[in-house]
């Protein structure tokens, strides 16, 4: 085989696909793996993109994004308190593309990325395909939460950005004020960027702090946010990043390269779910986390606690087995699917998605404590 770029040979499949394709082998098995919503895209969402097809918006969209989705953005972060103008908002592929946009645009060969883990393995796989070393920051001794002195001993001379991911995936865990004033101690008026992963921010009723709201760090920001997971718009693929605007006219070349424009209609379906209110959803969340977590607590399952998003990280390292081990004999002998907390680099747990019915959750922890009950 013709070599390619060298940066590929340590990325490895996603360990979620991975359990969740060896959960589809069994039969009836409940799958609590994907953080994907078990809700259908709203009514009006749908309706929008509907109607921009037949009015034949099928045509390419600017590069940055639809001006009146860039002002829609810009509007609703600036009302949270995010303040923006349309010119700082590109319209990416999925927060996912916003990630790749920004840490692909900032990074040099070499160059460090501070990751906070347990953390979503996307972001050690985009530093890593960009030629930077990804470093990361075990926040399980400081119980998940963010010091100066964790902060003091990872930052270098290297040091080009730090990723900040809260709620969490894969804890649900949010970081405290203390956790970002320590961050904030760290990198500010440094040539460090802050990467903003805010795509579980829409999902509680309550008001999290939120490190992209400080205004003296607005400079080196870079927020990531996604329609996803608040409207339930994981398969539309659409998202966006905000930054200062010199920044982003320099990112915006670098989206054009990688995906020309986010097709129209569904940044016109976008328009339509910023207006759309997510309130019911997120009480819903709300609801089956508290189930989750009494359920685990009642089967003497410890666990940090979560806050947003839509999982639970259940410490099972005390059962005398690997988390793989675990997940692999969930799967095959209870027919319940989870995820190693070694896919988040932190073994010993495991993640539990409460995005799916209540039903299903029902039976997921029902089974969940016969087999915890049969290890015994």
């Amino acid at each position: 085989m013709i070599p390619l770029n060298q940066n590929l040979n340590t990325l490895k499949r996603s360990g979620i696909r991975l359990y969740t394709n060896l959960a589809k082998t069994v039969e009836d098995c409940v799958m609590l793996t994907l953080g994907e919503p078990d809700f259908d895209t709203p009514e009006e969402v749908k309706a929008a993109a509907l109607t921009s097809i037949f009015q034949n918006r099928t045509h390419y969209a600017p590069n940055q994004g639809v001006e009146l989705l860039r002002q829609e953005v810009a509007a609703f972060e600036t009302f949270r308190g995010f303040e923006c103008t349309p010119e700082q908002v590109l319209i990416t592929v999925g927060a996912t593309g916003a990630l790749f946009t920004a840490l692909l645009g900032i990074l040099n060969p070499g160059e460090e990325v501070i990751i906070p883990t347990p953390a979503f393995p996307l972001y050690a796989t985009i530093v890593t395909v960009a030629g930077g070393k990804p470093v990361l920051l075990d926040t399980k001794p400081d119980g998940f939460q963010l010091t100066a002195d964790a902060l003091a001993k990872a930052i270098t001379p290297k040091t080009k950005a730090i990723v900040i991911n809260s709620p969490n995936n894969p804890t649900g865990a949010v970081l405290s004020q203390e956790s970002l004033a320590a961050v904030k101690a760290a990198v500010l008026g440094k040539d460090i960027f802050v990467i903003c992963d805010n795509v579980y921010q829409g999902l509680s009723e309550e008001k999290l702090p939120d490190l992209s709201l400080d205004a003296d760090l607005k400079p080196q920001i870079l927020l990531c946010q996604s329609f996803s997971k608040p409207w339930a718009m994981t398969g539309w693929r659409v998202g966006y990043l905000v930054g200062e605007k010199d920044v982003m006219e320099r990112l915006l070349l670098l989206h054009a390269a990688e995906v020309a424009a986010v097709p129209t209609f569904l940044q016109d379906a976008c328009v339509a779910a910023l207006a759309t209110s997510t309130r019911e959803m997120a009480q819903v969340y709300q609801r089956r986390r508290e189930f989750v977590c009494r359920r685990l607590g009642q089967m003497g399952l410890s666990f940090p606690e979560p806050k947003g998003a839509f999982y639970v990280f259940a410490d099972i390292s005390h059962l005398g087995m690997t988390d793989e081990e675990f997940c692999t004999r969930l799967i095959k002998e209870a027919a319940v699917a989870t995820v190693p907390g070694s896919c988040f680099d932190c073994p010993g747990y495991i993640r539990i998605s409460y995005c799916c019915s209540d039903d299903a959750l029902q039976k997921g922890m029902d089974r969940l404590e016969d087999f915890l009950k049969k290890l015994k």
